[in-house]
């Protein structure tokens, strides 16, 4: 079954719903483990420090993956959350290769409005250039 699992989270609702949809999958084994990654977009982390202002940016960014750190630990289900810079789609496929995870799970959409209007991008290159199977959630 599936024992590495990769779960893309941003703190959006679609990534909640991954989530729940990985921590269930990752039940299934004893052996499973899911790996929350968050990338940080260098495009928006200027954004994301005025918005925090006087926060520490790293403990904001724990503040988006809460709801969903609260979830895994009561669902039981061995995790470590990742975090990672650069553009979201590209560094999520290149740590998923070359991490070999046995499923990558991702929302379909994220918290950037523009991809409200269409398939995320980021899942969209996800779906298309990682070597693992991929399961999108909406």
């Amino acid at each position: 079954m599936f024992k590495k699992i990769l779960c893309a989270a941003d703190g959006s609702d679609h990534s909640i719903r991954a989530g729940e949809k990985a921590f269930q999958l990752a039940r299934l084994s004893q052996e499973s483990k899911v790996d929350i990654i968050y990338v940080v977009d260098p495009k928006h982390s200027k954004e994301e420090v005025l918005t925090n202002w006087g926060k520490d940016t790293e403990d904001a960014r724990k503040e988006q993956l809460a709801l969903l750190i609260q979830k895994v630990k009561k669902s039981g289900v061995d995790f470590e959350v990742i975090f990672l810079n650069g553009e979201p789609g590209p560094t999520i496929v290149d740590y998923a290769n070359k991490h070999n995870y046995d499923i990558i799970i991702i929302g379909s959409r994220g918290l950037n409005a523009f991809q409200e209007m269409m398939l995320g991008s980021v899942s969209h290159k996800v779906a298309k250039r990682a070597t693992s199977p991929v399961l999108i959630v909406k």
